[in-house]
């Protein structure tokens, strides 16, 4: 199986968390499905590479230097972002395969104290922890990497310039913040246009430049992107956010109408727009703009893996749901249950929307200016 090497894995660690007096222990999260039909074969591969990881880094942790490694398992949540459970199990030997034989694998161990014992933390899971995490990480002052669906493949991702990919996102950060409305401008098989406004007052972005350079700071690796969570109006004045969301899901095109922030309505005569219109009146939240990313990895060459952790990097996103731990106000109580909870991307790329292209990205400024960012599914910034 290829993996990060220990070399590589002590590299990492000590480029992505710069160190710290106080950095004594680091944790490997690994979620394990509670229902083994469930399962599948690169999830599989995950729990071995982060398996691997652990036992890599325990051998290499003077290096760093690290006190102690351990390798921490979790019954899976069942989707990206949802929280995580109240107990983990400090695992020494082998993972098992279902959630049911955690207790005979591992040490319990609270998640609160998890956080109060583990300075820094890697999360190579099923299911993205980014959100859970981010929030912990401001109480607790860890900082964590979280990796959700993290793949070999993606190992080319973390050996970029990291330099000029944060550069770059603090290039994007300081005009987002500064702008009030960003104007984005979709075309549908080469002739059908859409526009899309997204209110940006009252936000500031976030740059993810693959380093987590202070305390409590949380976070994609591999990384690349700044973004920006819409005003979604809790100040008492609706949010500007209008305008039709194409989407290609699958072969299907699905229209997403957007109005203060929220999904409306939804145009399509598909299985795939049919699905979304349940699921929307099944969770109201789902509906919600929690993001507006721009990667910038894709200007180095690196190309989608199919797993939306690199895939987003790459280029321009919107994302549906959940935004608290990006500095928003839609969080796990809006959704039906903790297995309802969702952040999903929709990514603008070629690979992943062939149908849909960005034919260009402007920002709006307060003093009337206006400056275009992205013409043709490229940055003109850089």
């Amino acid at each position: 199986m290829s993996t990060l090497t220990t070399h590589d894995l002590v590299n990492l660690v000590r480029s992505a968390f710069p160190r710290f007096e106080s950095d004594r222990k680091l944790a490997v999260f690994v979620d394990v499905p509670k229902e083994p039909a469930k399962d599948n074969e690169p999830w599989k591969v995950r729990r071995a590479m982060a398996a691997a990881w652990a036992e890599a880094l325990n051998a290499g942790r003077e290096e760093i230097p690290l006190e102690g490694i351990s390798l921490i398992a979790y019954p899976d949540v069942g989707s990206n972002n949802a929280d995580l459970p109240s107990v983990g199990y400090v695992v020494e030997g082998p993972l098992p395969n279902s959630a049911a034989g955690l207790p005979s694998a591992g040490r319990p161990i609270p998640f609160d104290e998890i956080f109060r014992t583990f300075q820094i933390i890697l999360a190579p899971t099923e299911f993205s922890t980014t959100a859970p995490l981010k929030n912990a990480g401001r109480a607790y002052g860890f900082r964590a990497a979280t990796m959700p669906g993290f793949a070999a493949s993606m190992i080319p991702a973390l050996r970029v310039d990291y330099a000029e990919v944060g550069r770059r996102c603090r290039v994007l950060k300081a005009l987002l913040d500064e702008a009030e409305e960003a104007d984005v401008e979709f075309i549908v098989d080469g002739a059908e246009r859409h526009l899309m406004t997204f209110d940006l007052r009252f936000r500031s972005a976030h740059e993810s430049g693959g380093r987590f350079p202070k305390k409590g700071m949380a976070g994609n690796l591999p990384s690349g992107e700044t973004y920006i969570v819409p005003y979604e109006g809790e100040k008492g004045e609706s949010s500007r956010t209008f305008g039709v969301l194409p989407v290609q899901i699958e072969r299907e095109i699905v229209r997403f109408g957007v109005a203060f922030n929220k999904v409306t309505a939804v145009d399509g005569g598909g299985p795939a727009a049919e699905a979304e219109r349940l699921h929307l009146a099944a969770e109201p939240a789902y509906g919600n703009m929690a993001e507006l990313g721009f990667g910038v990895l894709g200007d180095f060459g690196l190309q989608p893996v199919g797993e939306i952790l690199l895939d987003e990097k790459l280029g321009l996103h919107v994302a549906f749901g959940r935004s608290d731990h990006f500095g928003g106000i839609v969080g796990p109580s809006a959704f039906s249950s903790p297995a309802a909870v969702i952040h999903l991307d929709r990514i603008y790329i070629p690979a992943v929307q062939p149908r849909v292209s960005v034919a260009a990205v402007g920002l709006r400024f307060p003093v009337g200016r206006v400056e275009r960012i992205m013409a043709n599914g490229r940055y003109s910034i850089f």
